[in-house]
């Protein structure tokens, strides 16, 4: 008949382009059209096939794909997880604050425009300029202090005195600019002594956003005020420390590092500079996991980080029975400077990072020591391969299941 001819061929022609399992398929499907067994049987034997297709590539696929010349992405490079890898992670420290912010000296009070200064003068007796009342003045064994208004720094540097005119400030030390005023009062006023006062501090601050109670500016003073410090100061965060990263901008630059880290290493609670902009955020850190294992989904972690082996046990391990132990990967774009040997041919992103896979044989007993070094990171992808066998036994376990039953009806209604 047409139908069996058709069917015959649509279920030949499936087997013929599945790799081994297509090749198992192809005798088993062989064997049952010779049988002549009722058409239901070997639609079953296709639906069964499709049924147990694995959903993404196998272990030699991902293995192959810095070679492959159908991949779309050029360049991939495939990185075995053993100890020399691991060893030179290592030896590449991750950016810290204490080494690429470094230790800075505490801001000294150094005016500059838009400062506020607040200027005492005495004049010793007899008062010619700075002496206030006449009674002031009558007693000559009196001297008395006078406090100017509050003056604001120009743009230019400069702040007028009376009787001393204009007396440039910016980029000045408070004794420095006691001294000027000094020098240009001697001759006008009776050996006077001055005293400089920053009292509302402008110029030398450092700014605090993101999740904290309260955003805005800190001054910095002689004391060197710190990251903590200026956290502190903003009332804290909004979340727990073990979920908020910091970000420094200086310079033009940006520095990152888990709250946590800054507070268990003092190195880390860097002094801040003038222009410093300290920003908390809140932004849970998360990998991907895909494959043979219990469940894909999103799973976050801490700002701390974890390593692959914890990344391992949070998705539950791996499904007994369906995972390649042989084929664990890590997807990830990473950055050019520690991938070695990198081919000129590498399809980078627009921030210069390149497609690398990091392959973890489980079958070793060493890559569980190498797990627990190797680092997991934000957006990173985790996946499972399939064991082919789990996959014919899948299809012998439903052909058993449905074709079976089928056979046995025919029997019967074939002896009736």
């Amino acid at each position: 008949m047409f139908e069996d001819w058709f069917v015959e061929r649509l279920i030949l022609h499936a087997m013929s382009s599945r790799g081994a399992l297509g090749e198992f398929m192809n005798r088993l499907s062989h064997c049952l059209i010779g049988a002549r067994l009722p058409k239901l049987c070997l639609v079953s034997i296709l639906l069964a096939t499709s049924a147990c297709t694995t959903v993404g590539p196998r272990t030699s696929q991902i293995a192959n794909a810095g070679k492959s010349e159908s991949i779309s992405i050029q360049g991939i490079q495939v990185i075995n997880l053993d100890a020399p890898m691991v060893a030179q992670r290592v030896r590449t420290s991750t950016p810290d604050f204490a080494g690429e912010l470094g230790a800075s000296p505490a801001v000294s009070e150094i005016v500059g425009a838009g400062d506020v200064l607040r200027i005492t003068i005495w004049e010793a007796p007899p008062a010619v300029l700075f002496g206030g009342s006449n009674s002031d003045i009558a007693n000559v064994d009196t001297s008395r202090s006078t406090v100017l208004p509050d003056f604001v720094v120009d743009p230019s540097g400069y702040i007028s005195i009376p009787f001393a005119g204009q007396v440039q400030v910016m980029g000045r030390t408070l004794p420095d600019i006691e001294k000027a005023i000094v020098n240009r009062l001697r001759g006008k006023a009776h050996l006077p002594e001055v005293a400089a006062r920053l009292f509302r501090n402008v110029s030398a601050n450092a700014s605090v956003v993101g999740e904290v109670t309260t955003s805005g500016r800190i001054p910095l003073s002689p004391k060197g005020e710190t990251i903590l410090d200026a956290i502190a100061a903003a009332g804290g965060t909004k979340h727990p420390a073990e979920k908020m990263t910091v970000q420094i901008s200086r310079g033009g630059k940006v520095f990152s590092m888990p709250l946590t880290s800054v507070i268990n290493d003092p190195r880390q609670n860097v002094v801040l500079r003038p222009g410093d902009i300290v920003t908390a955020l809140f932004q849970p850190y998360s990998f991907i996991a895909l494959g043979a294992i219990g469940q894909n989904q999103e799973i976050t972690f801490e700002a701390t980080g974890i390593t692959f082996a914890q990344a391992v046990g949070r998705i539950g391990g791996l499904q007994d029975g369906r995972a390649d132990p042989r084929g664990v990967f890590l997807f990830r774009w990473e950055d050019p400077a520690v991938v070695p040997n990198l081919g000129p041919d590498v399809a980078a992103r627009p921030d210069g990072r390149v497609p690398v896979i990091y392959r973890a044989d489980m079958k070793d007993p060493a890559t569980y020591f190498m797990m627990q070094y190797f680092q997991i990171r934000n957006k990173d992808v985790l996946y499972v391969s399939s064991n082919p066998i789990s996959d014919v036994q899948r299809v012998i376990n439903l052909l058993a299941s449905t074709i079976l039953p089928i056979a046995t009806v025919d029997n019967v209604v074939n002896r009736n």
